[in-house]
């Protein structure tokens, strides 16, 4: 892609995330405020729409003149956690439906070629049979996604997430990977919800359909990576399993510890509250753009494990 582009992608979200959040406003469809909630201003669930929508259109338009900047079959995965995501968000989806459908998606993405056939040494295991590997990747698919999901609960944090994750990946290469373009043009993409994420008054925010969305996407990031073709740059020397799992960190462990304080409370670990650790920031006063620097500094922190620095 030319460096034009990139400031195209910018101005096609900005636009369809402002239209949308003025769409949305006009029929009052505003996210509801419970005792869950940590915003007691009005908000549309409309930023994971806008990311998504921009993406599409931008392919679409590559696609028309036969460019292909990245595998457009993965539109297909990323497109059903996307519908997924709305339909939840604006109909509230059994989590066994949704379960479901993630499991379909984990199983499309695996005949797509991202799948974990090789532990790399974890437990004293190289490569692993097909079967084995397939039901592993479905697992830590549904992990990832999920976590992703779960950490969706403050301004700007699953978003400052995925782009962190999607820049590392792509920093740490020997070479662009094959996700490069689509990486980017979601990365440009996310870019104008932190004004509309951080909005004082008719925020706008990423939405299951934007988390879901997200989910996918970094899943299939961290699949290539512990594929044979992803190779780091020779000053990065990693253990790939341990690098990909410090990569997503705070989901994981924030992830492990709402299921466990969940499971002692005789509660389903799916049953929303607010035990995540930027919940508790919250209530000790940390605004939500602090919260956010202090868990991505904590996570540039905790990388530095896998080189071992």
């Amino acid at each position: 892609m030319i460096p034009l582009s990139y400031f195209v992608i910018l101005l096609i979200s900005l636009v369809i995330s402002y239209g949308l959040k003025l769409w949305f406003t006009q029929l009052q469809k505003f996210d509801a405020i419970n005792h869950r909630s940590v915003h007691q201003t009005k908000a549309t669930k409309t930023g994971g729409i806008a990311v998504f929508l921009s993406l599409f259109l931008f392919s679409l338009y590559y696609y028309f003149q036969s460019v292909q900047i990245f595998d457009f079959s993965l539109l297909i995965p990323l497109g059903i956690m996307f519908m997924v995501g709305v339909y939840d968000d604006f109909y509230n989806a059994d989590f066994k439906l949704k379960f479901f459908l993630q499991i379909i998606v984990a199983k499309i993405l695996i005949d797509q070629g991202f799948v974990i056939d090789n532990f790399h040494g974890v437990l004293g295991l190289q490569e692993i049979p097909r079967l084995a590997s397939q039901i592993f990747t479905v697992f830590v698919f549904l992990v990832i996604v999920n976590a992703f999901n779960f950490i969706d609960g403050i301004d700007g944090l699953a978003i400052t997430e995925a782009i962190k994750v999607i820049v590392l990946v792509e920093f740490f290469s020997l070479q662009s990977t094959p996700l490069f373009s689509l990486g980017m043009i979601t990365a440009l993409s996310l870019l104008p919800l932190y004004y509309f994420n951080f909005k004082k008054d008719y925020k706008v925010f990423l939405g299951d359909a934007g988390s879901l969305f997200l989910g996918t996407l970094i899943a299939s990031y961290l699949f290539y990576v512990l594929g044979s073709e992803y190779t780091l740059k020779p000053d990065f020397s990693a253990n790939k399993p341990l690098l990909t799992m410090s990569l997503i960190a705070y989901p994981l462990v924030d992830l492990l510890r709402v299921f466990i304080i969940r499971i002692r409370n005789k509660k389903s670990p799916f049953s929303p509250d607010q035990n995540h650790l930027h919940h508790l920031l919250i209530k000790k006063g940390y605004p939500h753009f602090v919260i956010v620097l202090i868990i991505l500094i904590l996570s540039l922190i905790f990388l530095l494990l896998p080189f071992g620095v």
